[in-house]
């Protein structure tokens, strides 16, 4: 596929969500673990800069939570996992099939440039 600056824009999102799901998987599987720090990823801030610098290109980063614990030590809170969790898959239902009307429209003008 050609690489445009929405494509790859498309891909980095992904992967920020990908690695966003997995780590709200890890913080609610950890939700009694003492002395868990929930896990947040972010990614959008330096997204948004790279498709205006015109890449698109980055990577999504991992750090540890710095909402207060309770008295064991944990930060995990049930209710904000499954807020994000539900936002992070309607955003990665929506960047794919971003990504696959992408596709299909240059597939389409390929197959119009060649017929």
């Amino acid at each position: 596929m050609l690489e445009s600056v929405t494509a790859t824009a498309l891909s980095s999102a992904l992967d920020g969500l990908s690695l966003r799901q997995r780590a709200i998987a890890d913080n609610i599987a950890n939700i009694n673990t003492p002395g868990y720090h929930a896990q947040r990823v972010s990614f959008e801030d330096r997204l948004r800069d790279a498709v205006a610098d015109g890449s698109g290109a980055v990577t999504a980063e991992t750090a540890r939570s710095l909402e207060p614990t309770r008295l064991n030590g944990n930060n995990v809170n049930l209710d904000t996992e499954t807020l994000s969790n539900i936002d992070t898959v309607l955003r990665y239902q929506f960047a794919s099939q971003a990504l696959g009307a992408q596709s299909a429209a240059v597939t389409k003008a390929i197959g119009q440039a060649s017929a």
